[in-house]
Parts: structure tokens; sequence; C-alpha cells
């Protein structure tokens, strides 16, 4: 049992944590960056894979706040840790957590001057802090006060540089337009998703905790490598050239049910159109996507050069330029392929290379070959229905990118599969919507759906994690009339 001096040790240790890391974090976003996503980072890259796994699990879309969380929890616990050792072991365990962190501001991608003196910083207020302990509970409040005030102020520094960098996103105009509304014949069904996603509610999912801030006027994609005719094109040069194409997108750890999906009105250059005015030499095998960060992704360059995968290099989705999240000023969409591994977001380079390139997720246990999305419906409504009394509407979207959706059916208490009305088809590669009513007796009722693309894929019901192949399973939903 800890006695009352014991107890107000670990409270002064946790409160100094909360003001070393206030000061860091402060410092860092002077200039618009972060020490505590730069640590996230690390722990991204370096976390074995089932934790990874669990934490996007378990946290869905709030995946990089509970990274936050988990970055200042170690490192108040490690404070903590710190204070338990005497004076002889504590000033090397600081200084080795200083140069440390300090490393992380040299490390790609986070590298930033400003993150190295905050880290440096973090630590000096570490040391002292420990060497000269708060008085009492109101000392370590003080503490942990001006921490929290510190972090506060530094995310309104960060988010200050984030509104700059919209509004110079927004100064780029419009790229590409959704003229006319698209229909589908089924917009009177309420809590249907939209045909179109909107923007703001397309999913996020990434290795960075916060996207890097490009400036639109001075970016240029590079493409190198082995290439007859380098090139080096703006945005401006690039909107010259791009089209407009529908597809949906969909995470690879979007299990059944789930909203890791979107489906957009995209804007870009086909990949072979660049391809052809690269001219890529004999031996170049990969396309290399790389983004400002040194992030990679590839993909293999003759299915894209003759076609047969129609990949894109995307500048814009429903009318916009791309929003910092999603990858402005530009990314790369194969319309089929998992976002994973469809191709970087934030795009500095595209090279062509031979087969020795190792793309990021290979080094984490993903498989090389690229992961297709295989035939997915999901339920979105279910609810009385307007037909008749007792009727139950049920209806949802589906998709099968990049051949197309044949047809959905649903389940009802394990019986026979059966059809549902689909709504228009915008695109092969677009998510379908569906919808169908049905008279079910009163009680507990489960009902699954399952898609069926044009290919002739059924939609495996084999329940599967999204890792190393991505998920397969039915949505299910249980029912109460």
């Amino acid at each position: 049992m800890r006695t009352n001096g014991e107890r107000g040790s670990v409270l002064g240790a946790a409160a100094i944590g909360v003001g070393a890391l206030g000061v860091g974090e402060l410092i860092a976003a002077s200039r618009g960056d972060s020490l505590i996503d730069a640590i996230g980072r690390v722990m991204a890259d370096t976390a074995p894979v089932p934790v990874v796994e669990t934490t996007v699990a378990l946290s869905g879309k709030h995946d990089k706040a509970v990274t936050r969380l988990g970055v200042g929890v170690g490192a108040v616990a490690a404070t903590v840790g710190l204070g338990a050792l005497s004076d002889q072991a504590r000033t090397p365990a600081i200084a080795a957590f200083g140069a440390a962190a300090a490393a992380l501001g040299f490390r790609r991608p986070t590298r930033s001057p400003a993150t190295v003196a905050g880290a440096a910083a973090a630590a000096g207020v570490l040391g002292l802090g420990l060497r000269r302990r708060p008085h009492g509970l109101f000392g370590a409040l003080l503490w942990a006060g001006a921490g929290a005030g510190m972090l506060a102020g530094a995310r309104a520094l960060i988010r200050d540089y984030d509104r700059r960098q919209r509004d110079a996103i927004r100064r780029v105009g419009p790229l590409g337009g959704i003229s006319m509304v698209p229909q589908d014949g089924l917009e009177d069904e309420p809590g249907l998703s939209s045909l179109i996603t909107a923007n703001r509610s397309f999913y996020v999912a990434d290795v960075n905790l916060s996207p890097p801030r490009i400036d639109p006027t001075r970016w240029r994609l590079s493409v190198t490598g082995k290439v007859a005719h380098p090139l080096r094109l703006s945005l401006a040069e690039l909107a010259a050239d791009a089209v407009e194409f529908d597809a949906v997108m969909v995470c690879v750890h979007n299990r059944p049910g789930e909203r890791r999906a979107g489906n957009g009105r995209w804007y870009g250059v086909p990949l072979a159109k660049l391809l052809e005015h690269a001219i890529p030499e004999t031996g170049a095998t990969r396309l290399v996507t790389r983004a400002v960060d040194g992030y990679t992704i590839s993909l293999p360059v003759e299915p894209l050069r003759s076609g047969a995968w129609p990949g894109y290099l995307v500048i814009g989705v429903n009318g916009e330029p791309l929003a910092p999240e999603h990858g402005f000023p530009a990314r790369v969409f194969v319309p089929g392929l998992y976002g994973q591994y469809t191709g970087a977001k934030w795009l500095a380079e595209l090279e062509l290379t031979d087969d020795s390139h190792i793309d990021y997720w290979w080094k984490r246990g993903w498989p090389s070959d690229p992961i297709w999305v295989t035939p997915q419906a999901r339920i979105d409504v279910t609810a009385p229905g307007r037909v008749a009394a007792g009727a139950t509407s049920i209806a949802g979207v589906a998709w099968a990118p990049p051949h197309g959706v044949e047809s959905v059916e649903l389940r009802i208490d394990e019986g026979d599969w059966r059809p549902v009305d689909l709504g228009t088809e915008l695109a092969p590669a677009a998510w379908r919507r569906w919808r169908t009513t049905v008279d079910l007796p009163a009680g507990e009722h489960t009902i699954e759906a399952r898609a069926t693309s044009r290919s002739g894929e059924i939609q495996d019901g084999t329940s599967r994690s999204p890792f190393p192949s991505g998920p397969t399973g039915f949505h299910t939903v249980t029912l109460e009339i």
C-alpha cells in the first residue's frame, strides 16, 4: 500500500510529465509541427502488427486521437518511472530520452528543427522538474495546469497553420465538377447512403497523424527513373489532361458493415496517358508512387500502361481539390485495389524502377501483390416500410470494383437467398445502391446481405480479419419486429 508521500511523489512526477510534454509540443507547434505526432508516427511504424491491427479494430475512425492519447499517457507514465530512479540513474536516463526524442526531429517523415528543439526543451524541463519536485497537491496542479495550457496553445497554433493551408487550397479553385447531381432512382429512401459521398464524410486512413502542408503554387509532380522523357508537372498542367470518373474507394480494414468506404466523382489524369508521355524504358517494371514524406507504394507498370488496370493520378474529387487529409495536391487511385495498395497520397514523385524496390507495407508483413477489393454488400436501412402494414424496408449499398455489381441478395433467418432491387448503375467501379421490402412476423430476425460481381465472384461469407489479405464475411444485422 502506498503512503501519502509516495502517492504525492507519483502525482508530482505525473504532473511534471504533462508540463514537459506541453513545453515540447508548444515549441514544435510554433512552426506548425508536433512532437506528439512525431512520436506517434514512430509507434505506427514500429509497433508489432497485432498491436496495430487491434488498435485499428477497436478505435475505428478515432485511431489518430487514440494514438495521440497513447503518446500522452506513455510520456506521463515514463516520467513517473524516471521519478522512481535514483538521482545518479535518472540523469543519464533523461539524457537518453531527450536524445531519442530529438532524433525523431531528424527522422523522415517528421523531419523538423522545431521538433528537435521541442524534444530538447522537454528533456530539460523533465530533468529540472524531477530534481525540484512540486510541493504538495497545489504544486502538482500548477505543473499539470501549465502543461495542459501549453498543449491547448499548441493545438491552437497547429489549427491556425491548417486553416492557412486550407485557404491556399481553396484558392486553387474547382477541379472537375458535378454538372448534374447523379441519380439512381432510390433518392426517396431515408437513411440510405448518398450515391456520391460528401467530401467531409469520406473516411481517412493512413499512418500519418496529420497531413503534410504543401504550397500549391510551388508544388510539382516529378516523373523520373527509367523513362526516356522525365516530366515535371504543375497542378494546372495536370488539370489540362484530367478526366472525371466515378469509383468507390475502400480501406483494407473495412470489415463487413463498416463505413471505411466512400463513393466519389474523381478528377484525374489516366496513368496510361502519363506513361505514354514519359515513355518507360526497358526494365521499368514498377511504378513507385512516392509521397513528400518518403512513404512509397508501388504498382506494376505493364497493366497500368496497357490500361488493363485503369489507374489515375487524382487531383480532385466531387468538383473540389483534394482535402489535405485525402492527399492534396495529388494521389494515385486504381479503382478495384484497396486504398492501402492503390497508391500514395501527397505525391511528390512517380518513379519508374525495377523489381528491387520494397514498399512500406511489405516491411510490415503485408503481401507484395496488390490486394483487390472483393464484392461486398452493406445494410444501411432496416425500417418500417411504406408499402403496407407489417412491411419492412431494407436498403443499402454494394460494390464490386472494377467490374461492377451484378446482383445483391438477402437472407433472412438463414433461409434462402432472395434478390433485391438495384438502383441504376453510376459506373462499374462505383458502388450501387439497392432496396427491397419484406414482410416479417413479430419477433427477432437475422438479416444478411451478399453481392455478386459481373465477373461472377460471389461475396465470401467466411469471417476473416483484414490482415493480411483483406476482410471477408457477410454484413449481418439483428432486427426486432
